[in-house]
């Protein structure tokens, strides 16, 4: 592929693939946004013009996602990394615990911040399957007394994907979706909170979403830093102080994008297609690929695997690299092969992928 004529083939797991329309849209508009003669990174976020940004890209996410009227917006900054902080910092009282469920890198990562601030518990781990699956629900054993429940829709690094959600009754379920959302419909009534960095189908990075219940809120703890309290921005409408302005923007333009391709029901056609494709590909190779995720926790975002040995692996990902395609290493914890297939990246890249998978599988047997 030629590099100075055709975008690569971008199958990075965060940042990742933004929709070509987007980026061509902000390009128009990065000098003079909507006549203002000023780019959007240069307005004032109490200006009208930025504050109809801001409003609008809020509304959108509550239609597009289907957002309840008890639930409250927001838009943060320091990622999800700095949600595993506040989340037990808000809502883990003195007295009470937490449970985590256990299936990857981030919910170890969550529940590492949630020791240093109060008593979380696991209530199930696939870590001894090397994290290949997602329990099963029946598995799921938590008190009634319990703060919340925590878990990670989509792990980016082993490539699983909560396909139904637990039902944790009057236990908030908050669930970091920072790699799967808006990539299919879900019940947002089902959780007392979600969160997501938008780095990956929602836009650049820099924001974080989350999406929480005002029953919830009025839970979280008062004696707090200021900045480390939700309660603090959903008072100023995320706009407390200043916001990620140009992030907020392109957002709000993803989300225009995904609603003009038809919404989420749509897009979660369009992602199961997608996967599909390389998912055939691994498993009709006779184990010259070999998928870690079992068959019924794959992800449809993340889709990792592996080669026969570290040396043909190193063939694969370089000749794939020579061929346009950007991102296919696995996580360096872990190595092996990752596609990511998020909302943005087109079929097109999945169908060429395909096809080197398979014609490198040829000439390689």
């Amino acid at each position: 592929m030629s590099q100075t004529n055709q975008r690569a083939y971008n199958f990075n797991a965060g940042p990742s693939a933004l929709p070509l329309a987007v980026l061509e849209k902000a390009q128009q508009e990065l000098v003079n946004f909507r006549g203002t003669g000023m780019s959007v990174m240069e307005l004032s976020h109490r200006s009208p013009a930025f504050e109809e940004v801001h409003n609008a890209a809020i509304n959108r996410l509550k239609a597009l996602f289907a957002i309840p009227d008890n639930y409250e917006v927001l838009f943060l900054q320091g990622g999800a990394s700095l949600q595993f902080s506040m989340i037990p910092m808000n809502f883990l009282p003195e007295g009470q615990q937490a449970g985590y469920v256990m299936t990857g890198s981030w919910s170890e990562k969550a529940y590492q911040e949630a020791e240093l601030l109060g008593k979380p518990y696991e209530i199930a781990s696939t870590k001894d399957n090397k994290y290949r699956n997602i329990p099963a629900l029946d598995e799921l054993q938590f008190n009634s007394t319990d703060a919340y429940v925590h878990v990670t829709s989509n792990n980016t690094i082993y490539g699983t994907q909560w396909s139904e959600f637990p039902d944790t009754g009057d236990v908030p379920l908050i669930a970091d979706m920072s790699s799967d959302i808006m990539s299919r419909p879900v019940d947002v009534s089902k959780f007392g909170m979600i969160y997501a960095g938008a780095q990956k189908n929602l836009g650049p990075s820099g924001v974080t979403v989350v999406i929480i219940h005002k029953d919830l809120l009025e839970k979280a703890k008062s004696e707090l830093p200021t900045m480390l309290k939700y309660s603090t921005h959903s008072k100023n409408n995320s706009l407390y102080n200043t916001p990620p302005t140009f992030g907020i923007y392109m957002l709000g333009e993803v989300l225009n994008w995904i609603e003009e391709k038809g919404g989420l029901e749509a897009v979660a056609k369009h992602n199961e297609e997608k996967a599909k494709l390389i998912y055939d590909a691994i498993d009709d190779s006779n184990g010259f690929y070999n998928g870690h995720a079992t068959p019924d926790s794959r992800s449809l975002m993340n889709i990792t695997f592996t080669l026969a040995n570290e040396e043909l692996e190193k063939k694969f990902l370089a000749e794939a690299k020579e061929a346009g395609f950007v991102g296919l290493n696995g996580h360096r914890s872990i190595g092996g092969c990752r596609a990511s297939t998020y909302n943005a990246v087109p079929i097109e890249a999945c169908q060429a992928l395909r096809d080197f998978m398979l014609d490198f599988q040829q000439k390689n047997s």
